[in-house]
């Protein structure tokens, strides 16, 4: 057992040995890397404490006035500002990166869908990454409704189908599947539009589909 115990002493302290001649041969590069490590530490902490945040600020307050006209419906003043403060496509050139930047585009998405501007309220709606509960599915939505209006059937309804999957609730949810179906309605495809009426039916009895979701599945039913 005394033997194991040296043997085992012995290995270690020639594993230790070995780090240490390394450390000796390399402390210069080692030493480098570490400091080089440091810096980029220190520049991202700056960059996010002096670069990042006041920006955030200076976007969420130019976002303030745009929003206000949004909730007014003076979408056109939404989307381009007048001579104090930009619109929301302002907020997007010189923001873009920061969180307000982003809620910008879904606003900017909604504006244009509300104006029928559908090629832009579908590009800005593509560009928004929204992660929340609602916003994120209502904007795929919106998007089906712009390419909807473009007569892209088929691109609709895979964007319906999408925000249908999303965040699964009473809210969007329903409202996704309803669409799909009267889309599938209109193509002809009753089969698949009865499949999202039902879906609504069976799943979503609190959702304001539902009351009358009896009426388009006896439509689907009919042909």
């Amino acid at each position: 057992m005394e033997k194991q115990i040296e043997e085992k002493n012995t290995e270690m302290g020639s594993v230790i040995s070995r780090s240490e001649e390394f450390i000796q041969k390399n402390q210069k590069t080692i030493t480098i890397c570490v400091v080089a490590v440091l810096v980029v530490v220190l520049a991202v902490f700056g960059l996010r404490k002096w670069y990042f945040q006041p920006r955030e600020v200076r976007a969420a307050e130019e976002m303030f006035a745009a929003e206000q006209w949004f909730a007014q419906g003076d979408f056109d003043k939404a989307l381009n500002g007048d001579e104090t403060y930009r619109g929301f496509i302002g907020v997007i050139d010189n923001y873009g990166c920061t969180k307000a930047g982003n809620l910008a585009k879904y606003y900017a998405g909604i504006a244009n869908l509300r104006l029928g501007n559908y090629d832009e309220a579908a590009k800005w709606l593509g560009k928004y990454s929204g992660k929340d509960t609602f916003t994120a599915p209502l904007a795929v939505m919106a998007e089906g409704d712009a390419e909807m209006e473009l007569g892209n059937t088929d691109k609709a309804i895979s964007l319906y189908l999408k925000a249908a999957k999303m965040n699964d609730n009473y809210i969007t949810s329903p409202s996704a599947w309803f669409k799909a179906g009267l889309c599938y309605l209109v193509m002809g495809d009753n089969a698949q539009a009865l499949d999202c009426f039902k879906t609504v039916k069976q799943n979503y009895p609190e959702s304001t589909e539902w009351q009358e979701i009896d009426k388009y599945i006896g439509l689907a039913e009919a042909e």
